[in-house]
């Protein structure tokens, strides 16, 4: 997610300190620039997909499932599967990779999948990795290693000038351009031989499949068949191609890569698994060719207590899965994607157009005639959004929301914009649910929409970002339902019409809200926490479970920061 977290701890040193470490910012900034002159060479998707096993693959499900859509989904609905589905992808690629993300981060998870892109690499594969510049600091610097590497050409998106030694002298450096520093570009796309294609709300690191020792994010993602992968593939190419896009070459040298401090060693390579042969095991990316990595210990199989004082296993996670187990829904579809200028317009001119990921979504929600379950981890509406929920609740649609709680919040900001409007959400009749950070064991609901991994021994945190209308119409995607989605960040999303994926991701949800969630609700004017029955919880009149230093600063800056800015 864009830049909302709290400031680095080094920002409270001692005052002497702080006013040295700006004015080195400060004077960093004045000297560094982006390259004015930039060899971008125009490339483009796989143009045939059934050329390869796996677009051959799709063709042959398609025509076994005797269906007229010319799209199949099929729902990622654990941390596990999001982690063994694209490996699988990875694995079975004959000629093209094509990747783009808000972040990718350097860890034992992602290098686990290196290895297989290097070894995908070295059977020909060409692979393209799209990355946003932000987080490209620090540790996760090291990332642009494989912009050097044979067969993969690295771009990075709406960069900022300066060293990336650390992420806070990068914002630090950043701070006289605050406008580019706040535009991201937040689009998650997966695509391997423009025939299968995973998007939703992960970026690539352990915390999103279910690793992490400190936090885990609750999220979802879609596979994607079909013709609606080769509209994913023309949105990558328009945003590869386009002038915002840096070849990482451009920007830092691999020797000045070297120079920086690499990531302490956590594993050695393993040997490798067998070649696929069939078109099933192609599609599956079943047994490909492929670097594995021996397990360390965060990767081996590992007891936590949970609070409640139960003991949880958590496994490893598997380098591969069978994608043609899952069960695929062919169904109509259509792609919400903002167009890669929107990072270099103005935020009015953007508002003005009302042409956006989170505008077309919008406009989709107003067509609600009965339910609307809206799972939105960031969810600051502005005063817009919600004159929308006001028209949609005088048709006595019901409206259930799912977010984070101030505790569960990984960016605690974003909760202040939120917490302005749940007073007028709750006077309109919505229905209010906000995440609890601690979960007892792997509560199936959540395990199911998107497991910890940590069975309680991490702190949850919501990341996905899912509307289901009507129980037919299932949106999921990268967009938050915040202004800063609506008129900074890029976004993609799929829009799905099937009653099938639709009550599936409904099924995966509501446990959550009765079990992960505090319900929150008006009573004399003022909130109330309803806690989970069963749950032997109390209920609260205050931010449940959040510190003291959180709830001062939900009271010191709400009254102040900007919607778009948070």
């Amino acid at each position: 997610m864009p830049p909302r977290t709290p400031p680095p701890a080094r920002l409270f040193l001692a005052p002497w300190r702080w006013i040295a470490a700006l004015m080195l910012g400060l004077w960093l900034t004045g000297c560094a620039s982006l390259p004015s002159e930039v060899d971008r060479p125009v490339s483009s998707a796989l143009a045939d997909p059934t050329e390869t096993r796996i677009g051959r693959a799709v063709q042959a499900r398609a025509a076994q499932a005797e269906t007229h859509n010319d799209s199949g989904f099929a729902l990622v609905n654990s941390a596990e599967l999001a982690f063994t589905s694209r490996m699988a992808l990875i694995n079975a690629a004959q000629k093209t990779l094509d990747i783009q993300y808000y972040a990718i981060h350097a860890d034992e998870t992602t290098l686990r999948m290196f290895d297989a892109l290097r070894a995908a690499a070295a059977r020909g594969v060409r692979i393209r990795i799209l990355l946003d510049d932000f987080n490209t600091a620090g540790k996760n610097a090291q990332v642009l290693k494989l912009a050097f590497e044979k067969n993969m050409e690295l771009r990075l998106f709406n960069p900022l000038p300066g060293g990336r030694g650390s992420l806070f002298f990068r914002v630090l450096g950043a701070l006289k351009d605050m406008d580019r520093l706040q535009r991201r570009m937040h689009n998650k796309i997966f695509v391997a031989d423009n025939a299968v294609a995973i998007t939703g709300g992960r970026n690539l690191g352990e915390t999103y499949f279910g690793q992490g020792e400190a936090t885990n994010f609750i999220d979802a993602d879609v596979l994607a068949a079909g013709r609606i992968v080769r509209e994913l593939s023309r949105s990558f190419d328009l945003y590869w191609n386009n002038p915002l896009a840096y070849p990482a070459q451009s920007l830092m040298s691999a020797a000045q890569l070297k120079a920086m401090k690499p990531p302490p060693a956590t594993a050695t390579p393993a040997g490798q698994a067998g070649p696929v042969n069939d078109e099933t095991s192609a599609f599956a990316g079943g047994n490909a060719t492929g670097a594995a990595r021996a397990p360390t210990a965060k990767s081996a199989v590992r007891k936590i207590t949970s609070l409640d004082g139960s003991v949880s296993v958590v496994e490893p996670l598997p380098d591969s899965t069978n994608l043609a187990l899952l069960e695929w829904i062919w169904a109509p579809s259509t792609l919400l994607v903002d167009k890669a200028s929107k990072i270099a317009a103005d935020a009015d001119a953007v508002e003005a157009s009302q042409d956006t990921t989170v505008d077309g979504l919008l406009q989709l929600m107003a067509e609600a005639q009965s339910d609307l379950l809206i799972v939105s981890p960031y969810f600051v509406p502005g005063q817009r959004m919600m004159d929308q929920f006001a028209a949609i609740r005088r048709k006595d649609v019901r409206i259930r929301v799912l977010t984070n709680s101030l505790a569960s919040n990984d960016a605690p900001a974003a909760h202040v914009g939120y917490a302005r409007y749940r007073k007028e959400l709750l006077g309109l009749g919505i229905e209010l649910y906000e995440m609890r950070a601690e979960q007892e064991g792997t509560l199936s609901g959540l395990s199911s929409l998107g497991s910890t991994g940590s069975a309680g021994g991490s702190r949850a945190s919501l990341h996905a970002k899912i509307v289901v209308l009507d129980d037919s119409l299932l949106v999921i995607g990268s967009m938050n339902l915040d202004l800063r989605s609506q008129l900074q960040n890029s976004e993609v999303a799929l829009v799905i019409r099937s009653s099938k994926l639709s009550a599936d991701t409904t099924r995966l949800i509501e446990p959550a809200l009765a079990k992960g969630a505090y319900k929150v609700e008006l009573q004399d004017g003022q909130l109330v926490w309803r806690a989970p029955q069963g749950s032997q919880l109390k209920d609260s009149r205050t931010e449940p479970d959040a510190s003291l230093g959180l709830k001062l600063m939900l009271m010191l800056i709400g009254p102040l920061a900007p919607d778009e800015m948070l």
